[in-house]
């Protein structure tokens, strides 16, 4: 048992959240490179014969530069066995950033220096704030010009409404940035630049009252920096960890991810201030991660990693015990039915490696021979229980979807109803008819790309897309509501989903108001249901 506990103490499961372009592709990297799991950083964008970046495998995202699908990444580092969760920064990928953020204990958020609070932050931290997980914030691109520092953290705190406590704090930025100052240790850390793709950098560290600072970053920075602890000292939040566990208060540092400038003393406080595997809630109450019984839930699938396999990966974040490979477990969702679970695997991206073990916080990934669904409970033990489901999110853009060779129907069928059991999508059809007109629902319109773009090379089949007027979707709560009878109004389209359940779609919000004040009696959500 002592092993078991002391393999659990050592996990830190976390999200890297950010608009597109803050840099978070990079943070992740170099993560990466401090745990010795890659020996070069990639370059996310840029000429064709760069490397990409490491987290980013579907095709589509190498030539975007984009991250559409959340990636798993694991490495060790100083004595922690690290899960990085890295999500989608597009907003069209909301969906798949917030299901990945139920598999993690907190959220790293990567802020642009230049442009602070983006929209997309807004949205993703809303997120965060509906999980309270916490939140450290790493204000990026300090080699570049940057904005004033205390109008950046005004900024969070008005715009996200969380507290914020910077742990250290810049000296200048672009092309004088100079360093960080720890407000911790009362140390300047001044940095020669770095080689890009490598860790090696010189730094200095200096004490703030040490007469040479000066001559070392200036004397007007030395003045500057001064002036600004003191100010800080007296306006800014006091640290306090049990604000910072419940996510209202960010931890907040500076630097540059793409020089290296106060990375790995980011990683180091993030990993002192971030605690274990936390217990997570099911229909018994809290699950203990130390428990002896493995249980995992599943929050992710994905299919055709790799185009040489045709398979499909089932993402499970282990909430408590350990995982041995061959092992039996009871699937919940799937009528309490005993499984071993084939092929184990941990990820660094596409790169597989079997595994043996792991514990509660890791994550792994299992071949789903499509029994899976997102939210599902694995576990072994005596107790059956069930975690906390994950809500879906109401689409806001549909199209009728029909393939445009009729001989491939079969492909068609297979290929958007795997897509869809992934989560990306969501399919429906006309009342009354079969799977002949597919209507595809999605949260962000970039999904309908991701759609044709998978078809066509994934599974072969061309399809033609017709968008719909449709915004706004609402189950049916009340079941024994007779379709048929429903009066709308002239925008509304009654269809179902793929359980048959029904479901209401209107291009105008009033019109579901009108359509409610006609049939009395009639409930209407804006959550599906299983």
């Amino acid at each position: 048992m002592a092993d078991l506990k002391n393999e659990i103490e050592k996990r830190r499961t976390f999200a890297i959240i950010s608009h597109p372009d803050a840099g978070k592709t990079t943070l992740t990297e170099k993560f990466l490179l401090y745990g010795g799991a890659i020996n070069l950083a990639g370059s996310v964008k840029g000429k064709a014969t760069a490397r990409h970046a490491v987290s980013d495998w579907m095709e589509i995202e190498k030539e975007r530069g984009i991250s559409v699908t959340s990636s798993v990444l694991q490495f060790n580092y100083d004595n922690y066995c690290i899960n990085i969760l890295d999500t989608p920064g597009h907003q069209d990928f909301s969906e798949d950033t917030y299901r990945t953020l139920m598999a993690a204990d907190s959220a790293v958020m990567v802020i642009d220096a230049s442009k602070g609070v983006e929209a997309q932050t807004r949205k993703l931290f809303k997120v965060c704030v509906m999980r309270n997980i916490p939140i450290f914030t790493f204000i990026n691109k300090m080699d570049r010009e940057a904005r004033d520092t205390f109008e950046l953290l005004d900024e969070i705190e008005k715009e996200l409404g969380i507290a914020t406590c910077p742990i250290n704090w810049p000296i200048g930025s672009g092309k004088d940035f100079k360093g960080v100052y720890d407000r911790n240790t009362q140390m300047v850390t001044t940095f020669s630049d770095t080689q890009r793709g490598t860790k090696e950098g010189e730094t200095k560290e200096i004490s703030i009252d040490d007469s040479n600072l000066a001559d070392i970053i200036g004397e007007s920075f030395a003045a500057t920096v001064q002036d600004e602890v003191e100010l800080l000292d007296g306006a800014s939040a006091e640290f306090d960890m049990e604000l910072v566990s419940t996510g209202k208060l960010s931890p907040v540092f500076f630097g540059s991810a793409l020089t290296n400038f106060g990375v790995e003393i980011f990683l180091k406080y993030f990993l002192q201030m971030t605690s274990s595997p936390l217990p997570r809630n099911s229909n018994i109450g809290p699950i203990n991660p130390f428990g002896s019984d493995f249980s995992a839930f599943v929050f992710k699938i994905q299919a055709n990693m790799n185009k040489a396999h045709r398979d499909r990966i089932a993402f499970m974040r282990i909430c408590s015990g350990k995982f041995e490979a061959g092992m039996e477990v009871t699937h919940i969702q799937g009528g309490n039915k005993k499984l071993r679970l084939s092929q184990p695997q941990q990820l660094m991206a596409q790169e597989r490696k079997m595994v043996e073990e792991a514990y509660a916080g890791d994550i792994i990934g299992v071949f789903d021979p499509g029994i899976f669904s997102i939210g599902d409970t694995l576990c072994a033990g005596s107790d059956k229980f069930e975690f906390e489901g994950i809500p879906t999110f109401a689409p806001e853009h549909f199209a009728r979807v029909r393939q445009m060779d009729t001989m491939k129907r079969k492909q068609f069928v297979k290929g958007i109803s795997q897509i869809a059991q992934e989560g990306a999508i969501q399919i429906f059809q006309e009342y009354n008819t079969g799977m002949e007109e597919i209507i595809v629902g999605v949260v962000g319109v970039l999904q309908f790309d991701v759609l044709k773009y998978r078809l066509e090379n994934e599974y072969n089949v061309e399809i033609r897309m017709e968008n719909l007027p449709y915004e706004h979707i609402r189950w049916i709560a009340n079941k024994e509501v007779d379709l048929d009878k429903i009066v709308g109004t002239s925008d509304m389209k009654k269809i179902k989903d793929l359980k048959g359940n029904p479901l209401l779609l209107f291009v105008n919000s009033w019109s579901i108001g009108m359509t409610l004040d006609r049939n009395k009696g009639l409930e209407l959500s804006e959550f599906g249901r299983d």
